[in-house]
């Protein structure tokens, strides 16, 4: 019987949820999603919860920030003029934005404070420093 290991190419139902119940994605309602071990797809807290699963069986782990998506670093955190944003745009407090990047990569940005001429942006994870739980079934293991 095959299961995941570190090699491991899947298809996966799944639905990750904060801590009180709300959802915050899933595809449960939808076709499987194909998954490699190792991508960066998933989180390693999500992969280990994998590990030595087989095809049909689900899994569900609470997942501590170290684990999901980390914790928020002050390093991330910088300083942005209204200015540059469009001028359609009104910033606001705790909107998440995708900002360009290095490569012409998308980067999301959490709006965490407003002041003045002034926008900090924390460009950690927008989950960052959260306890996820993470339920998954597999469907395949190709």
């Amino acid at each position: 019987m095959k299961t995941v290991n570190p090699e491991s190419t899947f298809s996966l139902l799944f639905k990750m949820e904060f801590e009180d119940g709300t959802l915050i994605e899933s595809n449960f309602d939808n076709e499987s999603i194909e998954f490699h071990i190792g991508d960066g797809s998933l989180t390693c807290g999500m992969e280990d919860a994998l590990f030595g699963k087989s095809i049909g069986e689900t899994v569900s782990a609470t997942l501590s920030p170290e684990l999901a998506f980390g914790l928020p670093d002050e390093n991330n955190i910088h300083t942005i003029p209204v200015s540059d944003f469009p001028a359609d745009m009104q910033p606001e407090a705790d909107q998440v934005i995708a900002f360009d990047g290095p490569d012409d990569a998308e980067i999301l940005g959490t709006i965490i404070n407003i002041e003045g001429d002034e926008v900090s942006v924390d460009f950690s994870h927008p989950l960052a420093g959260r306890t996820i739980i993470f339920t998954a079934k597999i469907t395949d293991i190709l």
